[in-house]
Formats: C-alpha cells, sequence, structure tokens
C-alpha cells in the first residue's frame, strides 16, 4: 500500500461520516446522468471497474474518462488513480442515489463498513447502505446476499443552471479553493452545496457534490436524449452509439461526430445538405464557421438522426473555454505538506486505538 493510499485509509478509519447522500430537491421524483470519482485502493483494471460497478456498456466507462474507443478491458489502472464512472441517478424525498447500481455480492470476511470503506472508497457509508437494504446489524450479513449500494449523486440545478453532478473525494492536502479551482466552480458554490461553514473544516476522505458545468447544444427538446449533458473532459455515446460527442475546449458547444469503428448498415447517414454531421464550411466572412449540427435522434417510425447548420464566429475570444475535469493520474505523489498531515494522522490513529484498548 502508497503513503497516500495509506493516508486516506486512515482519514476513512477516523472520519466515519464522510460519506453523505446529496440534497436533490425536486418536487416529482426525477433522473439524470451523473457522475463519481471512484478511487480504487489497490492496482485493478477498467474491466474490473466495469464489473465492480455492474456497467452495461464498457464504452460508457471509456467516455466518461475520455479513452479511446480502442482501450482493452484489461486497461491497467493504479491504486489511487481517480476513475470517473457514469451512472444513473434517482432523486427522491430530497435527495438522490445511484438508480438500481451498483449491487454488491457479500464475499466472506466482508462487513457493511469495510465495503462502505474498502470497496467502494468511502463514496457511501455503511449507515445509508443499511438503510437502504433493511438491515438492522451492519454486522450480520451472509456471504452471497446481494445488496444495494446507494451511491450519491443530485439531478439538481445549480444558480438555475444544469449541471452534471460530481462525486468527489477529497484527497490528501486538498483545499476547498483548490478544488473549486480545479472544476471550475467558486469556493462560495462549493462550500453552500455541501453545507460547508468553514473551508478549513474540510478533510481527506469527504465526499464533495461537485457541479460540472456541460457544454451547450442543439438537441432538439423533442429528441430522445435530450437532457444529454456532457462536461468538458469526457465525452459520450448516443444515438444508438452512432454519434459521439465531446465538451468543446474553445466553444462550449457540443461536438459531435459519427462514432468511428461502427458499422454504416446501422446507422442512418446524417447530413445537412451536402456537408455531413461534424463537418464546417467557411462562409464569405472568414469568422464565420458554418457546421452541421447534431439535433439529437428520434425512433417513432423509424430511427432517424436529426442535425441543424449552425453558424459559429470562430474570431471571437470573449467566450471563456470550460475547465476540464483534473485527467487521470499515475503519477500522484505526496508533497511536504502531506507528508507532515500524513505524520500528525498516523500520531492521532495511534492515539485512537490506544484509548479503544
Amino acid at each position: 500500500m502508497s503513503s497516500l493510499s495509506l493516508f486516506l485509509s486512515i482519514s476513512l478509519l477516523l472520519n466515519s461520516t464522510s460519506a453523505a447522500r446529496f440534497p436533490c430537491t425536486a418536487k416529482n421524483p426525477s433522473t439524470c446522468q451523473s457522475l463519481i470519482g471512484y478511487v480504487p485502493p489497490n492496482a485493478t483494471t477498467l474491466g474490473a471497474v466495469r464489473a465492480l460497478f455492474q456497467l452495461r456498456s464498457f464504452r460508457s466507462l471509456l467516455a466518461a474518462n475520455s479513452l479511446p474507443l480502442s482501450t482493452p478491458a484489461s486497461y491497467p489502472l493504479q491504486e489511487m488513480t481517480t476513475v470517473r464512472v457514469r451512472l444513473p441517478c434517482y432523486c427522491s424525498g430530497g435527495s438522490g442515489s445511484s438508480f438500481g447500481l451498483p449491487v454488491y455480492k457479500v464475499r466472506a470476511g466482508d462487513g457493511l463498513d469495510g465495503i462502505a470503506r474498502g470497496v467502494f472508497s468511502g463514496l457511501v457509508s455503511y449507515e445509508e447502505i443499511a438503510k437502504a437494504n433493511n438491515i438492522s446489524d451492519p454486522n450480520k450479513v451472509e456471504v452471497g446476499q446481494q445488496i444495494k449500494i446507494p451511491l450519491p449523486c443530485s439531478c439538481d440545478l445549480v444558480g438555475g443552471e444544469a449541471v452534471v453532478h460530481y462525486a468527489h473525494v477529497v484527497m490528501p492536502g486538498s483545499s476547498v479553493s483548490g478544488i473549486a479551482a480545479g472544476f471550475g466552480t467558486t469556493e462560495d458554490i462549493l462550500m453552500r452545496l455541501n453545507g460547508i461553514s468553514d473551508p478549513k473544516t474540510l478533510q481527506a476522505g469527504q465526499v464533495l457534490d461537485i457541479p460540472l458545468k456541460p457544454c451547450s447544444s442543439s438537441i432538439s427538446k423533442t429528441s430522445l436524449d435530450r437532457n444529454l449533458r456532457v462536461p468538458n473532459g469526457s465525452y459520450i455515446l448516443t444515438a444508438n452509439n452512432c454519434v459521439q460527442c465531446s465538451c468543446s475546449a474553445s466553444t462550449w458547444q457540443l461536438d459531435c461526430q459519427p462514432t468511428q469503428g461502427i458499422s454504416s448498415s446501422a446507422c442512418p447517414t446524417a447530413k445537412c445538405g451536402d456537408l455531413f454531421l461534424g463537418n464546417s464550411s467557411t462562409g464569405p466572412n472568414a469568422c464565420d464557421n458554418t457546421v452541421c449540427s447534431y439535433a439529437g435522434y428520434t425512433n417513432t417510425t423509424s430511427f432517424t438522426i436529426l442535425t441543424n447548420l449552425t453558424t459559429q464566429d470562430i474570431c471571437s475570444s470573449s467566450a471563456a473555454s470550460p475547465t476540464a475535469l483534473p485527467s487521470t493520474s499515475s503519477g500522484l505523489g505526496l508533497e511536504l505538506s502531506s507528508w507532515v498531515e500524513l505524520l500528525v494522522l498516523l500520531h492521532m490513529a495511534l492515539i485512537f486505538l490506544v484509548e479503544k484498548i
């Protein structure tokens, strides 16, 4: 186990209530797509992560992490490397949780606390697992028992705008201001959304609700994927996997192209006159760029991909670029301040254990 993994494990040991359901105040039950940042405690593979979260599509895992579609399931992941997982979210009763997924099969030696902190990296607490599964005694679970894991999520608007809610496990040495800057939000929004009154109380292992701004699009309100939200630093496959949409780092607009590697016989042709989906042309004004944009899809009588022509001012520099999700990194390290905090936490853990003896 690395020093960083040990640091986070001790933080989770001393902070048993770090996980929390995210508020979701929709008046009626609602669903949406959300993201979680899973931090595996040990070296693993993308295929193992897919199996743990029971994702129907391996491509969705690749898309959430901006990995090429050719990436194999055996792709290695080092311990403590954040992996983004897209899950359906269901909001009811004032809070949100992952809808139906994942379901974990209890193994020999498992306890709810170990499942919450170890298997699912502290994204959920054992109390929440017990409540979701009507388990009266969290110390009594049977080998082979299937238990639902209610991971935190939300579908709420933030500041009146639609966002993608991202469940983020705070890493050692992090600060509220640093996290806010890294994810393109403000310290005030982050504190208000997570009920933080003093930024100095932030702790490693704490789970934060981070609102990610998605790119705008030309998708029709009648399209089957009208609620499609894609933040920068990821892409998504839609229209029966025929279209790949990413969030442009320069225009705040969805950049959609026909998905490479998908059989053309399974996907209808998507064109705007002579322009194919994703292609563009420059008009008489050199600054005007006309693009054949994705406008959704329908499947009422036949599978149809919708498009329309949009004009973008490629000379304008007034629009700020969206902030990408911090990239997955295998080279995580501890700075000097983190080493000091590690020694302090080790000392605290020893005191904690001695008091328990």
